[in-house]
């Protein structure tokens, strides 16, 4: 079983999928950790330092290398995973596909009260523009986000919501 965990910065992707692996008792993988582990370094000094274009493409690679290496694993991916490289194809192919929809209330308000700088479209950001940042994203991601198998909507996401919406008899 592989599952990819997709949505909008801090909308609780791995939170959600540490939780998910321990229930489920297969492997949890942060794509972010591990592009970071990649390249030696944190996402936001890669974009700082690379770009978002060699982000996007080092993302992709570590994407299908681990997806083909492991025959299961619950992955956080990163917010803009879905929209670079076919990349949502590749995951719908490979596994199931899981969209975190929280409110964009919700999510800046969550950012804000945590680690706004490790986030690198968001960091320069002033606290009142973060969610209309947030929003934008939406706007700009949704049509890839909707392209998940399974959608679970709430102001709050618990692993409980998705173990039984997308995994009734577990």
């Amino acid at each position: 079983m592989k599952v990819y965990l997709i949505g909008l910065p801090g909308c609780g992707k791995s939170t959600i999928g540490r939780h998910l692996s321990k229930r489920l008792n297969i492997p949890f993988i942060d794509l972010d950790t591990a592009i970071e582990q990649r390249e030696s370094m944190a996402v936001k000094d890669i974009f700082k330092r690379k770009g978002e274009e060699y982000f996007r493409q080092v993302e992709s690679e570590t994407l299908k290398r681990i997806s083909m290496g492991l025959p299961d694993f619950i992955m956080a991916t990163g917010g803009g995973t879905p929209l670079f490289f076919e990349n949502m194809n590749f995951m719908n192919d490979f596994g199931s596909t899981i969209f975190l929809d929280l409110p964009t209330a919700v999510i800046a308000e969550r950012i804000l009260h945590a680690d706004k700088e490790e986030r690198p479209l968001l960091s320069q950001l002033e606290p009142d523009e973060v969610k209309e940042k947030i929003e934008l994203l939406r706007s700009q991601r949704i049509q890839f986000y909707n392209q998940a198998m399974h959608r679970i909507s709430a102001d709050s996401i618990s692993v409980e919501d998705v173990l039984t919406r997308v995994y009734p008899t577990s």
